[in-house]
């Protein structure tokens, strides 16, 4: 039997950030994935999707010994800009910028691809000493006591942990082990994920593009091949999407430009393309016996605003902050956890589900809703100001 302090199931960007954070504060971490990182973005598996790490995140990967790794591959985000538009070919019906300047800020954020940054990731955890990291192998089953779980592997290997962490997307086999179910809302969409190329500079300027079916969003990018290079999601109507995946390169170029209401010029696909099922799901609880669930275990959020993955993060750095001094897995503080997440998950779930439905609607009067919301938090001061600080982590 071997024995850990703390087991994570799921090396994914957050379990491994959880694994980092916590070694670096004297715990032994046994971390384990069936699948291991990428190396480029043209293997199968590759994330393309990108992250924009907001200043509360860096602040987090910094104090895990990580973000100096991840910054070699950053794009500064210097402004959002916010349009909606309607109909198709689509019209421009209104934008506003909002700016880190309002928060006392340089930018709200650094932008990296999700595939470079698991991988330097992974690179980071094979040489640190307290870090068990075990690629290839999947978690199988959990038998959890007052003492401490023991856990099984997908080879047969047994391991005694104080804690274990569920931190093994959105069909978590630690959430089905510990009893824990969720909530799902669903709404008929898919997200087409990709990076692309522009005639005009993006000026360090992410933007999205409400319109029915859902948002259309650009993250800037380095440049690729020598020209300005933009990370996108394309969320749509589930049939839209499929349409979408079966175009040839041309017409898509053409769709591509035409529904970024052509800001960057002539676009052009530059990667393959990902589909991905558009739902928001939270966990019925973040803990159980010697169980604690972060990211996408406790929480899959549709793709707006950046809060997926900085969302996890404000997990992972609440749940090493309730653990501290003392047993990781004891009732108290998996219980502190839990009163500090589940209320600002649920708040974030509700908002942005709220938000989604809003954005999809192609009903006229629920468009002028969205154009006068836009306006109206962008134009009174103290309103953008919460709603930003809102966004950036903020409550």
């Amino acid at each position: 039997m071997e024995r850990t302090d703390i087991f994570i199931s799921g090396a994914g960007i957050a379990g491994m950030i959880l694994a980092s954070l916590l070694s670096g504060r004297g715990y032994g971490v046994t971390i384990c994935d069936p699948a291991p990182p990428p190396d480029t973005g043209d293997a199968e598996n590759s994330d393309l999707r990108s992250t924009a790490y907001l200043a509360p995140s860096i602040a987090v990967l910094d104090q895990a010994g990580l973000w100096e790794r991840l910054s070699r591959d950053a794009t500064s985000l210097a402004a959002l800009r916010v349009m909606d538009s309607s109909g198709w070919p689509p019209r421009q019906t209104a934008t506003r910028t909002f700016l880190p300047g309002d928060l006392g800020l340089e930018a709200f954020g650094q932008n990296v691809v999700n595939w470079r940054a698991h991988r330097h990731l992974a690179d980071a955890l094979d040489s640190d000493p307290n870090v068990d990291l075990r690629l290839g192998v999947g978690f199988r089953d959990l038998l959890a006591r007052d003492t401490g779980a023991r856990i099984t592997l997908s080879d047969g290997t047994q391991l005694e942990a104080r804690l274990v962490v569920g931190a093994d997307g959105r069909a978590s086999p630690v959430r089905d082990a510990a009893n824990i179910g969720v909530a799902t809302s669903r709404y008929g969409q898919k997200a087409l994920v990709f990076a692309c190329t522009h005639a005009l500079p993006h000026d360090s300027i992410s933007t999205e593009i409400y319109n029915a079916g859902g948002a259309f969003v650009t993250v800037p990018l380095a440049d690729h091949d020598g020209r300005p290079a933009s990370s996108i999601v394309w969320m749509s109507d589930g049939p839209r999407a499929n349409a979408l995946m079966a175009m040839d390169a041309a017409d898509f170029d053409a769709e591509l430009s035409q529904r970024a209401l052509h800001i960057l010029g002539a676009m052009h696909r530059a990667t393959p393309l990902r589909l991905w099922p558009i739902v928001t799901q939270t966990a019925r609880r973040l803990t159980a016996r010697r169980v604690a669930l972060v990211a996408e275990a406790a929480h899959v959020l549709p793709p707006i605003g950046a809060q997926g993955l900085n969302t996890s993060i404000a997990d992972i750095a609440a749940l090493a902050d309730a653990i501290a001094g003392g047993d990781p897995g004891r009732p108290e503080a998996l219980a502190r956890y839990d009163r500090t997440r589940r209320r600002d998950i649920a708040a974030r779930a509700a908002a942005i589900d709220l938000y989604n439905r809003l954005c999809t609607s192609g009903f006229a009067p629920l468009q002028a809703l969205r154009r006068t919301g836009l306006k109206a938090v962008h134009d009174i001061a103290p309103l953008r100001r919460r709603v930003m600080a809102a966004g950036m982590g903020g409550r």
